[in-house]
């Protein structure tokens, strides 16, 4: 009987896997003739597995793309940021009522933190405690910042994160390592079975990108002399230097090697324990992440909040024990919610009604080259339910970067097909359609020279919201006008500026008093309307909903 492991590391960009051979997406100081990224493990796991090249998001980001996996459906169009509900099929369950042992080793906090309910129908669950966003070392121990308070998204979570990291010596105590460690532990007590479905979940690496010293300089610029800047703020990035930047991408390629590293490390013991043999092993990410591209950085929502393919085209890696695939790269879309029937199928245990995804097998035997039309992407939005437990979970999400944004009903949705994309915001403009083929970076917007692609999409994506369940009303905020984000020229907002000379506005005196340590110049918090402020300096940074917006976009 066949064993299942399935390995879940967040935010790793397609970019950042050597095996797909994607072009640099920027140069690394300091390193020319280098490799861009260092990824052998990776490399040599996909060239043992069927490695797709069309796989998309579909919730986005981290709660909503476990659901998606773990039920098989798609969440965006009628939930939120939430707790699995009582009526929910989950692949825990399914597999355990056909007689196998499901198993989760993670390290995301939010799986099982406050009633989640993503450890439901585990036969056990091991939970890796420390990492970024877990509510675990409450000594009283003030750490210093890395870098200024006005470049950190959140002050007082970078301070948990070093507080739970402070006691790190090796590099087996990171998250991803100790994560690691307890698999490789419960694969040598457990190297017997043939009927396990083992998930193990690591945010690694996700934010705060902060890689062993050994990994980082293989991509830092070794002339760099400046913040450290582990856990960047949302939005526009012009509070960074181009040095800053990119020390922040090469904190995350650090991240990126040493998790890979690790991946090795379980690759070879399933091979000494002889698991290889037996088991079908999934490598997948949930999201990419934004260090510049499109102007932007991290994972912002609202108007900012719109999914290119950095952010939804994401890697995926299925190696069959028998070598069903390998090698192959797979070109037609695949999403999350099809993981479900692609591991039940594999198991030989029926998929239950009301599966939205569908098995992937016919893509990796050869059999087809398309199981679907188009991707749809979407972020779940406050408006996507109603309910107390609904509107909770968007307070939760920004405790985890799964939300930074205002009170809008709706986010931007993508539908991908083979040869375009098309962006979907709010209302009725301001829609963006790409030719993927001939610009697969997004950079030109063709939707007034295809507008007949641009409707036939929309058409589909209208659709694909009315069959997943969404209510007419939340149809209505991609069908009908709606109005944009646009600050009153009277409204009160509290500035300082930093070492260049650039104005940060908030909208509270003590936010904009609690980035006023050095190196910032000396000066107090000036009171400013939003209408002088635009006039003094119109790419002025305002910091709403837990992102930057330059002042001019708010007008």
């Amino acid at each position: 009987m066949p064993n299942v492991i399935v390995l879940m590391n967040d935010t790793l960009r397609r970019d950042h896997v050597a095996a797909y051979g994607l072009p640099a997406p920027w140069e690394r100081p300091g390193h020319p003739g280098e490799p861009f990224i260092h990824t052998p493990n990776l490399d040599r796991l996909a060239a043992e597995s069927a490695i797709f090249d069309r796989f998309y998001c579909a919730s986005y980001p981290t709660i909503p793309c476990r659901y998606d996996l773990f039920t098989g459906r798609y969440g965006f169009p009628t939930r939120g940021w939430q707790p699995l509900e009582p009526d929910d099929v989950v692949l825990s369950e399914i597999v355990r009522a056909a007689g196998k042992l499901p198993m989760l080793i993670y390290d995301t906090p939010m799986l099982g933190n406050d009633s989640y309910n993503y450890t439901r129908g585990f036969s056990g669950f091991s939970f890796q405690r420390g990492q970024h966003g877990d509510r675990y070392n409450v000594d009283p121990v003030d750490p210093a910042l890395p870098a200024a308070p006005h470049k950190l998204k959140n002050v007082a979570a970078t301070k948990l994160y070093l507080r739970n990291s402070m006691e790190r010596v090796y590099e087996r105590d990171w998250m991803h390592g100790r994560t690691m460690s307890a698999t490789f532990d419960w694969l040598e007590r457990n190297r017997q079975r043939d009927d396990f479905v083992l998930w193990v979940d690591m945010w690694d690496p996700h934010e705060p990108f902060d890689a062993p010293s050994f990994d980082l300089d293989r991509y830092a610029d070794p002339s760099f002399r400046g913040d450290s800047i582990i856990y960047p703020r949302y939005g526009r990035g012009d509070y960074m230097s181009a040095a800053e930047r990119n020390q922040v991408r090469a904190l995350y390629a650090g991240l990126v090697t040493a998790v890979d590293r690790w991946l090795g490390r379980l690759t070879e013991r399933l091979d000494t324990l002889g698991l290889s043999r037996n088991t079908l092993l999934v490598h997948l990410t949930d999201h990419g992440h934004l260090f510049g591209d499109h102007d932007l950085q991290g994972k912002p929502t609202g108007p900012h909040g719109r999914l290119y393919e950095v952010t939804n085209r994401v890697p995926l890696m299925i190696r069959h024990p028998r070598g069903i695939g390998a090698g192959r790269r797979i070109a037609g879309l695949a999403q999350h919610p099809d993981l479900l029937p692609t591991i039940l199928d594999f198991l030989e245990i029926k998929t239950p009604d009301g599966v939205q995804g569908r098995s992937l097998w016919p893509l990796i035997e050869g059999k087809s080259q398309s199981i679907r039309d188009y991707a749809v992407s979407g972020r779940f939005s406050r408006g996507a339910g109603e309910s107390p437990r609904q509107r909770a979970g968007a307070r939760e999400a920004a405790q985890f970067d799964g939300w930074a944004g205002g009170d809008q009903p709706g986010e931007p949705i993508t539908i991908t097909s083979e040869e375009w994309a098309l962006v979907c915001p709010l209302g009725v403009d301001g829609r963006e359609l790409y030719h993927l083929p001939s610009d697969p970076d997004e950079t030109r917007n063709v939707i007034a020279e295809h507008p007949d692609v641009a409707k036939r999409m929309h058409a589909a994506f209208v659709e694909f919201m009315g069959a997943s369940g969404a209510t007419d009303e939340r149809i209505r905020l991609y069908t009908e006008p709606q109005p944009r984000l646009q600050m009153n020229p009277s409204a009160q907002l509290y500035a300082i500026r930093d070492t260049e000379g650039l104005w940060l506005a908030f909208p509270t005196e003590r936010e904009a008093a609690l980035c006023l340590v050095p190196p910032l110049p000396a000066q107090s918090v000036e009171m400013v309307r939003f209408g002088d402020l635009l006039e003094r300096q119109s790419r002025a940074l305002v910091h709403l909903h837990e992102q930057y917006y330059r002042a001019e976009e708010l007008a």
